[in-house]
């Protein structure tokens, strides 16, 4: 999982190489529906709101190759240097 500011832009640049990917928690807990009833609202927690908005989750897991790793690294390489 890593911050990344144009998330919607490495989302999609992930997806045109075929590259998994996940957002988990597009919602900080304080603005979920289920959280409601505490009250709070958007601007409460400016560091919660701002780490859901950048988060995504990278391919990890145990059978992943070198050359699977490779092909994500590249894939953030390419996307990093032409911002």
């Amino acid at each position: 999982t890593l911050r990344a500011k144009k998330r919607d832009a490495l989302k999609e640049h992930l997806k045109a190489r075929g590259i998994g990917h996940a957002v988990y928690y597009p919602l900080p807990l304080h603005l979920q529906p289920c959280f409601g009833y505490l009250g709070y609202k958007e601007g409460d927690f400016p560091v919660s709101e701002k780490a859901a908005a950048e988060v995504i989750s990278l391919p990890v897991y145990p059978e992943l190759t070198s050359s699977q790793m490779e092909r994500v690294m590249e894939a953030l390489k390419d996307f990093y240097k032409a911002s």
